[in-house]
């Protein structure tokens, strides 16, 4: 069972459909994809399965106050985004916690502790999109 911690706004800044214009409105598109994963299996980065169990968002800035859908546990960060989901993930790892941490920002996953796997948000994307969670339209 794996716990996805995921750089909300990265996720949302991968794919250019016009997040810019309503950031808090594509992020509580992004979470209510996200609160479908808990409880399914899901090919991990590696190939491998993964069960997710838990979701975690980090959201930051514009998109602070965005609604927190059923199945996922949004961490509200008042200041750098990147700030709290490092110190949530070497919390996690700390307390022996098995989780994947979803980011492309490179200055981020450097800062995550030693051997923390990450996932690009490619990665989920693909897996939503697999598992029939299409963005709305």
């Amino acid at each position: 069972m794996t716990l996805l911690l995921v750089d909300a706004a990265n996720v949302v800044g991968s794919r250019p459909d016009g997040w810019w214009r309503d950031r808090a409105g594509a992020t509580g598109r992004l979470l209510a994809r996200l609160g479908t994963l808990p409880g399914r299996t899901l090919t991990a980065p590696d190939g491998s399965s993964l069960r997710c169990d838990r979701v975690v968002a980090v959201v930051e800035g514009q998109a602070r106050d965005v609604r927190a859908p059923e199945g996922v546990e949004v961490e509200r960060s008042s200041g750098s985004g990147d700030d709290a989901l490092a110190a949530r993930a070497a919390g996690l790892v700390a307390a022996g916690t098995p989780l994947l941490v979803v980011t492309a920002d490179r200055g981020l996953r450097a800062r995550l502790p030693t051997g923390t796997p990450v996932a690009g948000p490619g990665w989920l994307l693909r897996s939503l999109d697999g598992i029939g969670c299409a963005p709305p339209a």
